[in-house]
């Protein structure tokens, strides 16, 4: 973020959480554009931040800008909500929609084992399984999604569907 835009936005942030009583404010702003060519660019990104803003606190004023989204998840708030959810059901194939327990123990299983970075021991030991009942629950759930874990593209795009629900 550039010095004079972060110290722009500091004094406007305070601003827009002491918005008047029941009004929500959002705001959302871009990297400042170096040439008039590059307007086009700085006004996107402030679309993007301002529907970051939206999703991330629909009920209160937030400001948010273009250089704060440095995160996968924070990133994802920009991305419309039905986009988001077409997404993840796309790439969670019936995991999300199926509301048996045992899918429930799978989606489970797939986030610990995300968050664990594959491994199957770590995993293991979050769920308190054996290491061999993780295996066959992220063989199911490779079978149901027909995607592999042991590829990391797979893995990140399981990790950005999770993220999108």
């Amino acid at each position: 973020m550039h010095a004079a835009q972060a110290g722009w936005a500091d004094e406007v942030r305070p601003l827009v959480a002491g918005c008047v009583s029941g009004v929500v404010l959002h705001a959302g702003v871009g990297m400042p554009a170096a040439e008039p060519e590059g307007l086009g660019g700085a006004l996107a990104r402030a679309g993007y931040a301002l529907a970051s803003a939206r999703t991330t606190s629909p009920d209160a004023s937030r400001l948010a800008d273009a250089g704060s989204l440095t995160t996968l998840d924070a990133l994802l708030t920009g991305v419309p909500a039905d986009l988001r959810a077409a997404f993840s059901r796309t790439v969670l194939g019936p995991l999300p929609e199926d509301d048996r327990p045992a899918t429930a123990v799978l989606l489970s299983t797939l986030e610990t084992f995300l968050a664990c970075d594959g491994s199957w021991a770590r995993t293991a030991q979050a769920l308190h399984l054996h290491v061999n009942t993780v295996h066959y629950r992220v063989e199911r759930i490779e079978r149901l999604t027909g995607r592999d874990l042991s590829r990391l593209r797979d893995r990140l795009d399981r990790w950005a569907a999770l993220l999108c629900r």
